[in-house]
C-alpha cells in the first residue's frame, strides 16, 4: 500500500469515528435542570439589613404560622414571599409608620429549613439537611459527614421529583473529584442514595 493510499485510508476512518456518537458519558448526570425555589418557608432563617439602623437585630426565623416579629412593625406574614418581596413589604411599611422616611432595605437567605434534601444510605449521619442556596451533591454530602467506608462512590444515585413523577439518574462521585463531570446542583425535594460496596 502506497503513502498516498494509507493516509487517505487512515482520514476516512478518523472521520467515522468522528461521526460516530458515543451518546453520554458514564455516569453523567441525566436530571433536568433544578428548579430553585426561593420563597420563604416555615423554619427558613434569613438577615435583615436597613441602612444606617445596625442596631437592629438582623437575624430572623419564619415561625411555624409562616409569621415573622420585626423591629418598627411587629408580626409580619411572610411564608410564601421571595426575599426582594419582603425587603419591600418592610420598606413599605416602615415608611407607612413614619419610622424611616426613605429606607434601604436588603433581605437575604441563610437557611431554607422549609426545604430539604434527604441523604440516605453509606454516610456517616444519614438524614435530612436544609438546603443551602446553590447546593451541589458534594457540598450536601459534606455536610453529613462524608462516606463511610462501605460506600461506592462511584452508583451514587440522585432522585427528582420531575411532572408529578420521579426520575433517578446515577452519579459517579470518583468522576466529580476527578473534573469528567461537573457537580451537580441540587433542588429541594431531591433524595440521595449511596449504596454499600459489593466484595
Amino acid at each position: 500500500m502506497t503513502a498516498v493510499v494509507c493516509y487517505r485510508a487512515i482520514a476516512a476512518l478518523a472521520l467515522v469515528l468522528a461521526a460516530v456518537d458515543c451518546g453520554p458519558p458514564p455516569h453523567a448526570l441525566l436530571l433536568p435542570t433544578p428548579i430553585e425555589v426561593t420563597t420563604l418557608g416555615v423554619g427558613d432563617v434569613f438577615e435583615v439589613r436597613i441602612v444606617s439602623e445596625e442596631r437592629l437585630p438582623v437575624s430572623f426565623t419564619v415561625a411555624p404560622d409562616g409569621t415573622v416579629d420585626l423591629p418598627y412593625i411587629k408580626r409580619v406574614h411572610v411564608a410564601g414571599l421571595e426575599p426582594q418581596e419582603l425587603a419591600e413589604l418592610i420598606r413599605k411599611k416602615l415608611v407607612e409608620r413614619e419610622v424611616l422616611a426613605d429606607p434601604s432595605v436588603s433581605v437575604s437567605m441563610k437557611e431554607y429549613n422549609s426545604k430539604r434534601i434527604e441523604i440516605i444510605g453509606e454516610v456517616v449521619r444519614p438524614g435530612s439537611i436544609p438546603l443551602v442556596p446553590g447546593m451541589t451533591l458534594l457540598r450536601a454530602i459534606s455536610i453529613v459527614g462524608g462516606f463511610n467506608a462501605m460506600a461506592k462512590k462511584a452508583d451514587v444515585t440522585i432522585r427528582r421529583k420531575v411532572n408529578g413523577g420521579t426520575r433517578a439518574a446515577p452519579v459517579s462521585v470518583e468522576d466529580i473529584i476527578d473534573n469528567r463531570i461537573p457537580d451537580p446542583l441540587l433542588q429541594a425535594g431531591d433524595s440521595i442514595y449511596v449504596p454499600q460496596k459489593v466484595f
